[in-house]
């Protein structure tokens, strides 16, 4: 590994040839200064980020290329979504999507290994897939990040050049209290969750609700695609099982998380071909998969994706968890939102999708009118579950006359 000044890495970035691919760590780990110099190089390029937070160069000549949308991609002009459950796109990296360069965020090395710190995710694929084919691989390495442990330590050595950065990490800044609405969902899901339970959740409100209520369950495990503060509580209530790690492959909190995070060996950020295994999910005891949605339909179809027609975010690891926990010993996988979405002003539950579905056969469904159950019911007993325990009471009567047209009453 070179450590090299911003002009000598721009140098080297603007002898190479077309447009080359760039991949840089995603979700909330971009780092900023290392993609000036990238900018600020290359005259046409792609850029591939996965879940980028707002802050990604916007101007002519720059592809943003992704497998999940973020905030910092939706509805950009020109946006190229490569749709793909979580646990397969790294497979596409030494396929489809091949890198030209690889800039990751780490932490400073540490007895010959930097690390991915907060954002591990697809990053050793690509890695890998760009030393295979005579790629670049650039880290940015900055001090503010936490150093982690697991898939996300990479040898010094497999590192070409690295530039030396100092910015602070991103976090979700004050979040709103949970709305009504809110908290009777987060109560429902958490009722249904024992001691012993195996938990993924991810970041928002109603996660944080559900986990806001676990504090006094003991022996609880986490094997997540993502975690935030909620977890951080859990361990400090003594909820969680001390003798096992906390598994996951990304995660986005507070300052205080990331402190936390910094050399804490319990924790093992692993790869997303690992985290969002099914298998390897379905092995965990007493899986609960907590995801959310935008709508469901009346055949328990979930679309979690697309708001009228054009890309939202993706399939993400909500395909990949809901198998493993079905699969798991005593598992469930539960979908939960609220039965009338506030902005929209319309009902979450609607007779059939007009969208691509994300996911379908859910344990149950849950909002804040009660929980729908799902798994192992006829089709007819499903619908009538879904309107007289999951949808808003406007829209019952509709909803009943939809499914007699359907043939589902």
């Amino acid at each position: 590994m070179k450590v090299v000044s911003a002009e000598a890495l721009a140098t080297t970035l603007s002898a190479l040839p077309g447009e080359p691919r760039v991949v840089c760590s995603g979700s909330m780990a971009a780092p900023g200064a290392g993609l000036e110099v990238v900018d600020g190089a290359l005259e046409r390029y792609t850029l591939h980020a996965l879940n980028a937070a707002p802050g990604l160069p916007e101007r002519e000549g720059v592809t943003l290329e992704t497998c999940f949308v973020g905030g910092g991609q939706r509805r950009r002009p020109g946006l190229r979504y490569v749709p793909c459950r979580l646990s397969l796109v790294p497979l596409l990296f030494s396929s489809t999507l091949p890198p030209d360069v690889v800039l990751v965020h780490v932490a400073p090395p540490r007895d010959g290994m930097v690390s991915l710190g907060v954002e591990t995710n697809i990053m050793p694929a690509v890695v890998e897939a760009c030393r295979a084919r005579g790629g670049l691989v650039v880290a940015a390495i900055n001090p503010r990040m936490p150093y982690t442990f697991g898939d996300s330590q990479i040898p010094v050595e497999h590192i070409d050049l690295a530039l030396e950065i100092d910015e602070p990490l991103t976090t979700p800044g004050e979040v709103p209290p949970l709305d009504e609405a809110g908290q009777v969902i987060g109560e429902r899901i958490a009722a249904r969750i024992g001691d012993g339970a195996t938990l993924q959740t991810g970041i928002g409100a109603i996660p944080d609700a559900v986990l806001s209520r676990l504090g006094d369950r003991r022996g609880m495990r986490v094997w997540t695609e993502m975690f935030s503060d909620g977890v951080l509580a859990l361990d400090r209530l003594g909820a969680l099982d001390e003798s096992e790690p906390i598994v996951s492959s990304f995660c986005f909190g507070s300052t205080e998380l990331y402190e936390w995070l910094d050399g804490n060996e319990r924790v093992r950020m692993l790869r997303t071909e690992r985290t969002n295994d099914p298998g390897l999910i379905a092995q965990q005891p007493a899986m609960v998969s907590i995801n959310s949605a935008l709508e469901v339909d009346l055949f328990g179809q979930a679309n979690a994706s697309r708001i009228d027609a054009r890309i939202h975010s993706g399939f993400g690891g909500q395909t990949d968890f809901i198998v493993g926990a079905l699969h798991s010993k005593g598992g469930q996988s539960l979908i939960g939102l609220r039965s009338w979405h506030p902005k929209a002003d319309v009902s979450t539950v609607v007779p059939l999708l007009d969208e691509p579905v994300t996911s379908f056969q859910q344990t149950a469904i849950v909002t804040e009118q009660g929980v729908a159950e799902l798994l192992g019911r006829s089709e007819r007993e499903q619908a009538a579950a879904l309107i007289e325990q999951a949808a808003h009471p406007r829209v019952r009567e509709e909803l009943w006359d939809e499914a007699r047209e359907l043939g589902l009453a």
